[in-house]
């Protein structure tokens, strides 16, 4: 069994003025998904290096399957790391950048044959086998390197960004493919990313991570509909969450009937889809100018101003470019709280 569970795993590397990571935990179990998400600079990779032996810990503890970890070596741990700049060996042909490891452990020569053929046949290689890396497109190095860790079929799966090489396009395609092969083999995976598309389409769980703490772990359902702060909230989600103060509000002319309508400390967060729009007026709605209007097929974003504060909409309405007035509501029930000072969520 490939669980992984983390600690209170802390680090701080020498001479830095505070820790790069504080108090992480979490559990991730046999064959879950689950992808380390964050702004650049939070500690994701830090903590993927560590999971993987390459960086010690400052203090914690990291166990695999119950096992501690803290004085395995790396190439012990039976885990398969895929960098994000794919680190293929440039002399070497695309079969023996993904044979290499079985031949450094010195597996029986027609099993290394038996695994490379049904490895780069799941993945699409197999025409490329006598290539150099220079000779590969990107997609195509990404899918050697991916083949190089499957080859192996190590306990858990460890990928640094795997996809930020990628042009849109066929970072889009691939995203679904990675997805549907580690459902395949069944593959214990841990995955970090910046990107929260990525995140959420791919993951069954998300932990969030800022300034080396975790900010909220979940599924991407949970995260998305109950951010436990407003870091959380504005960090998942495109178009990003409205926020606004108790003073915004009140300005634009809402009235909060709730409970939250006696707290002084308060900040209110609404997504973009859930303000109701309109080209004509409506009673008991609230009237604003379009400032921005961007069609995007199926939905429309449009950026409107009331009371001097900007709101991100969207919509399936087909926007006339010519209207310049919008009428909206809040859909009440679909309000976030957040407690001003701190941050973190009401309710």
């Amino acid at each position: 069994m490939a669980e992984v569970e983390l600690t209170n795993i802390s680090k701080t590397f020498e001479g830095a003025a505070r820790p790069v990571l504080t108090d992480i935990s979490f559990t991730v179990k046999d064959t879950q998904f689950v992808s380390l998400l964050g702004p650049s600079g939070c500690g994701k990779t830090t903590l993927l290096r560590i999971i993987a032996g390459l960086e010690d810990a400052t203090s914690g503890r990291l166990a695999i399957g119950a096992l501690d970890m803290s004085r395995v070596a790396p190439r012990d741990r039976d885990m398969a790391f895929v960098f994000q700049n794919y680190a293929l060996y440039p002399h070497f042909s695309v079969e023996d950048n993904i044979s290499l490891g079985l031949r450094l452990r010195k597996i029986d020569k027609a099993e290394i044959a038996a695994r490379v053929k049904a490895t780069t046949e799941m993945l699409g290689l197999e025409a490329l086998l006598a290539r150099k890396p220079r000779a590969l497109s990107g997609g195509q190095r990404q899918r050697v390197a991916l083949a190089r860790a499957l080859v192996r079929n190590p306990r858990v799966f460890l990928l640094d960004e795997p996809l930020s090489n990628l042009d849109a396009k066929l970072r889009d395609k691939t995203r679904g493919e990675l997805r549907l092969l580690f459902k395949k083999v069944k593959g214990t995976v841990i995955y970090v990313t910046h990107d929260q598309i990525e995140a959420m389409t791919m993951s069954d769980r998300i932990v969030i991570l800022q300034e080396g703490k975790i900010q909220q772990a979940g599924t991407p359902n949970e995260i998305y509909e109950k951010p436990a702060n407003i870091f959380v909230a504005t960090f998942i989600g495109t178009p990003q969450m409205n926020i606004l103060t108790k003073k915004e509000i009140q300005a634009i002319g809402w009235t909060l009937t709730g409970p939250e309508a006696g707290l002084e400390d308060l900040t209110c967060g609404i997504r973009p889809e859930d303000l109701e729009l309109s080209t004509e007026p409506r009673q008991g709605w609230l009237e604003a100018a379009v400032d921005l209007c961007e069609p995007g097929g199926a939905l429309t974003t449009l950026t409107i101003s009331a009371a001097g504060t900007q709101l991100r909409c969207s919509t399936t309405l087909k926007w006339p470019p010519a209207q310049t007035r919008a009428w909206f509501t809040f859909k009440r029930e679909r309000m976030h709280f957040f407690r001003s000072a701190e941050g973190t969520r009401i309710g």
